[in-house]
C-alpha cells in the first residue's frame, strides 16, 4: 500500500469535480432542468452571474457532453441550450443538493432567530 501512488485521473470524485467544480455549473444545470433555454434567459434566471463566466461555464459544459448548443440560422442569431442524457442524470442529484441545503438552511435561520429572541 505504501508503494501505490494516488493517482487523480483514476479517482472517480475528481473526474466528477473537474467537470461540476465551478460555483455556477450545477446552477445552469439546474436552470435547464425542465426546458431548453436561450443565452439571455439564462442569464435572466441565473441573475448574479456575469456574461463571461456563463459564456465560458456553457462552453466547457458542452465540451463535457452534459449540455449541446443548437444555433438557428435566423436573423437575429437565435441558440438554444439544452441538457443532454447525461447532463439530465445529473438533474436528481442537484435536486437532492438543493433539498439538502434547504433543509440545513432552514434550520440556520431557526437557531438564529432563536438566539435573537433570547438575547
Amino acid at each position: 500500500m505504501k508503494n501505490d501512488v494516488f493517482r487523480y485521473a483514476e479517482c472517480p470524485m475528481h473526474r466528477t469535480m473537474a467537470i461540476m467544480g465551478s460555483r455556477w455549473k450545477p446552477v445552469i444545470i439546474y436552470a435547464l432542468r425542465s426546458r431548453k433555454a436561450r443565452f439571455g434567459q439564462l442569464h435572466a434566471s441565473i441573475g448574479t452571474i456575469s456574461k463571461k463566466v456563463l459564456t465560458s461555464s456553457l462552453k466547457e459544459l458542452e465540451a463535457d457532453g452534459i449540455l449541446t448548443r443548437e444555433e438557428f440560422k435566423e436573423l437575429p442569431p437565435r441558440v438554444e441550450y439544452n441538457l443532454t442524457d447525461k447532463g439530465r442524470s445529473l438533474v436528481p442529484i442537484i435536486v437532492d443538493l438543493a433539498k439538502w441545503d434547504n433543509k440545513h438552511y432552514e434550520q440556520k435561520i431557526a437557531e438564529k432567530e432563536e438566539i435573537e429572541s433570547v438575547g
